[in-house]
């Protein structure tokens, strides 16, 4: 199964595009694009965000950025507002020149550009600051329309609360870690997700006791080895449900998942909906096919 890939208006003489609507209802199907996208949605409670492996139901104000090839939609689901409003900037992912982006001046902006592979959802006191410089940005023309992009997109990178929605193994972008640790713990468990994993085996990787992994993983990550090995089998699992036809019982066999119950009950918990109602979200009415 295929979903769509939209051929964007955005040219390569361009930096960006930009996009405002008001209608009644979202009926663009689940796609993805090159191009990273800014998308500011207004007056749509109850209306459901799609990016990735993510789906969550959103209230009267939310700015997103949606990186390059994430899949992503919105639908009406149950929103009755009969006036939404959408601003839709798509820009190219090299907008900021690789060696640029390696200066010190810019590294929140980098951050956020390998943070958007997983789409970021911004707080609502930062999408409430920035709507009105977001709705004035059609009114700038040329150089001037560029520098107030880049100044937004700066302005977003320092943010508070941002919120990541994909899980990271959902992504094909792979971080990269400050510890040579962490990275060689990290590219264990994701080429053995499926297979049973202890702590025991991780901190011998590490070269370091239980307890001291434990600790060590949680000052890195800020989450434990369990949850982190959960977050990496669940991406998986959702994959799987969006893009195969395995029964719920062989997803979560086949990711490292022993007990159908306890599968169910874990993804629950972290997406909001058992695995049937995760991949009927994604049935053929969202589908594309190309």
């Amino acid at each position: 199964m295929n979903i769509l890939k939209e051929i964007t208006p955005l040219t390569s003489s361009d930096c960006f595009t930009m996009f405002e609507r008001v209608k009644t209802e979202f009926d663009f199907p689940l796609h993805y694009h090159e191009e990273m996208e800014l998308n500011l949605i207004i007056n749509a409670r109850g209306a459901r965000r799609v990016i990735g492996d993510h789906i969550g139901e959103i209230g009267d104000i939310e700015l997103v950025l949606v990186g390059s090839n994430l899949p992503h939609y919105w639908k009406t689901h149950q929103c009755t507002s009969r006036e939404i409003q959408e601003i839709t900037i798509q820009f190219h992912k090299d907008l900021f020149e690789e060696k640029m982006l390696r200066r010190n001046q810019l590294q929140f902006i980098r951050e956020m550009f390998e943070k958007s592979s997983r789409g970021i959802l911004f707080s609502r006191t930062t999408s409430q600051q920035l709507s009105t410089r977001l709705k004035k940005l059609r009114t700038k023309n040329g150089f001037d329309s560029v520098m107030e992009l880049m100044s937004i997109l700066h302005d977003l990178s320092i943010s508070r609360n941002m919120q990541l929605l994909s899980e990271q193994s959902y992504s094909n972008v792979q971080p990269t870690y400050k510890s040579n640790r962490i990275d060689k713990v990290m590219e264990y468990i994701r080429d053995n997700y499926d297979k049973p994993i202890e702590l025991s085996d991780v901190a011998r990787i590490a070269n370091m006791t239980e307890v001291s992994f434990s600790r060590f993983m949680k000052a890195q990550l800020g989450v434990s080895f369990i949850d982190t090995l959960l977050d990496i089998r669940l991406g998986h699992a959702s994959r799987l449900l969006i893009d195969t036809h395995q029964t719920i019982a062989e997803v979560a066999y086949n990711c490292g998942f022993n007990n159908i119950s306890n599968f169910n009950r874990l993804f629950k918990k972290k997406k909001g909906c058992t695995p049937r109602a995760f991949r009927d979200d994604y049935s053929h009415k969202t589908r594309v096919f190309i």
